[in-house]
């Protein structure tokens, strides 16, 4: 079954992770061969020779072209086949798909559906992650679970309070109100709990930056790009100094701390999902012992996270007759399944009438 789209801009890799060299990884089902070119771009190839279709990651690399490990074809980056042993002439259908490829915030993005279809400016918005104002770093994890649990688990963060106690959890999430609001492409869940104590993790924050101590306003503000980007606004502020927008004011942060949460999630097969990850901060931007420490600590957290998604795609394994019903705190992950089925949707009418459709996506069994 389809569970994704393919008209889409998917990150493939971190940019440091592409060199000189091969690099093989499963994008969406298909396995891929990525390396960078002299001139700094990236190539991005199937990774099947046309010949007896051993893997061109298993080859090596040479002047932006690649010889096959097993016969020796040699492909260019574009993937045509320019050489092939003992004989002249080249057989003119010998080549390997190449995928458009655009490097941007610090990411590979691959395109995998339509090459004539791929726009670099629909890369999903992920600035915060290369944008002077701001710093921070990330890490990939490969998670054993379909990639839309990890979209459900971002959407809605009342889970915090259960998952990651010691860290970014309290009560204040799950009591807290939240809006719920969506576009074509877009959905996005506001959440506010004012006059709060900070969670651990934010308040060693706040201290460390400004000093402050006591009450505090915080805010979660997670925004889903369709089909796989998540980015949460997250911070805490002295509580009353203005933090939150009112109808007359855009809000003021100044006083407090604010951070993004980076989250860009690529199917890898059916049951497994490449998760890249990134928290940028806006303040003390020159402490790279502090970017150290947050990244393992977020990496701490995300850890705790992988153990629930992949014990929930086990125990969907187990009961796949389960019936799963709806909460009020589910609204932004339905949105977001909402419009990953609209793209899939749209991709099956485009097939061609004399080609086999595709199976529509058919989503975890859900009742409202």
């Amino acid at each position: 079954m389809k569970t994704y789209p393919l008209n889409a801009w998917y990150a493939a890799a971190c940019d440091v992770e592409v060199k000189s060299a091969l690099l093989s990884r499963t994008i969406c089902g298909q396995k891929i061969v990525m390396f960078r070119r002299a001139d700094g771009s990236v190539a991005a190839l199937a990774d099947a020779c046309w010949h007896r279709l051993l893997p061109l990651s298993k080859g090596h690399l040479n002047n932006d072209h690649i010889t096959c490990g097993y016969h020796g074809l040699v492909y260019n980056a574009d993937g045509r086949c320019t050489h092939m042993p003992s004989q002249e002439t080249i057989n003119p259908s010998a080549s390997v798909r190449a995928y458009p490829s655009v490097q941007k915030h610090r990411f590979i993005w691959l395109w995998m559906g339509d090459a004539a279809l791929a726009d670099a400016s629909k890369v999903p918005d992920l600035h915060w992650n290369d944008d002077p104002a701001w710093t921070g770093d990330g890490k990939l994890i490969t998670v054993k679970c379909d990639y839309r649990l990890v979209l459900d688990n971002l959407m809605d963060l009342t889970h915090e309070t259960f998952v990651h106690g010691s860290s970014i959890g309290q009560t204040a999430v799950t009591e807290a109100p939240f809006v719920a609001t969506h576009g074509d492409r877009t959905a996005t869940v506001t959440r506010w709990m004012e006059g709060i104590n900070a969670p651990p993790f934010w308040a060693g924050q706040l201290k460390h930056a400004t000093g402050f101590e006591g009450n505090v306003d915080r805010w979660q503000i997670v925004r889903f790009e369709a089909p796989c980007t998540i980015a949460i606004d997250v911070g805490v502020a002295p509580a009353g100094t203005g933090a939150k927008p009112q109808s007359t004011n855009a809000g003021n942060r100044s006083e407090g701390v604010n951070g993004f949460v980076l989250n860009t999630i690529t199917p890898e097969t059916d049951g497994s999902c490449h998760y890249f990850w990134a928290f940028a901060r806006n303040y003390c931007l020159n402490e790279q012992r502090l970017t150290h420490e947050l990244r393992e600590g977020v990496a701490a957290i995300f850890a705790e996270d992988e153990l629930i998604l992949e014990a929930q795609q086990q125990a969907i394994h187990d009961n796949p007759d389960h019936v799963f019903y709806n909460l009020n705190i589910d609204a932004g992950s339905m949105w977001a399944r909402k419009l990953i089925a609209k793209m899939v949707d749209a991709e099956v009418v485009a097939e061609p009438s004399n080609q086999p459709k595709p199976s529509r996506v058919i989503p975890m069994k859900v009742a409202s």
